[in-house]
């Protein structure tokens, strides 16, 4: 990043254009020019945003935006990766010092099987369960109790 920044730094040196210019011209504060002139990737909340600002920037200077882009998102990878650029060369190369390499973005996860939903799903069924024996015992209980009202009053 510190590589980015001195290229915008001397672009716009080179041209005579001050900090505060640059920042009125871009509607940016001149802060952020500060900072990334200085390679500062910290002081910005979003690296997104960060790219875009070196994108108008550089394209603000006469520099190739596209370069400085790609040259941000060697960066990017760098600053993000888990594996480092010799790793995933030797591998492209089928020279690795290990079997595998392992990523948070490459590994596969196996899925445990929650035996929560199978607890919940058994209490669901046994509940239907009891409530459809309770029914039909009150249906059986008032047939007999009305079998028998009727016995009762032929009599």
């Amino acid at each position: 990043m510190k590589e980015i920044g001195e290229k915008l730094k001397e672009a716009r040196e080179s041209i005579g254009i001050s900090i505060e210019e640059a920042a009125e011209d871009l509607k940016i504060r001149p802060s952020q020019i500060e900072n990334l002139e200085q390679g500062n990737s910290d002081a910005f909340n979003d690296l997104f945003y960060l790219k875009y600002f070196i994108r108008d920037y550089a394209k603000y200077l006469g520099l190739d935006k596209e370069d400085l882009v790609d040259e941000f998102n060697e960066y990017l990878f760098d600053y993000t990766s888990k594996l480092s650029l010799e790793d995933i060369k030797n591998a492209k190369k089928g020279k690795t010092k290990t079997k595998t390499i392992k990523s948070p973005y490459t590994m596969e996860y196996k899925s445990k099987l929650s035996w929560l939903p199978l607890v919940i799903y058994g209490v669901i069924i046994v509940a239907i369960l009891v409530i459809a024996y309770v029914v039909i015992n009150l249906n059986s209980e008032d047939d007999d109790f009305i079998e028998g009202a009727i016995v009762e009053t032929s009599k």
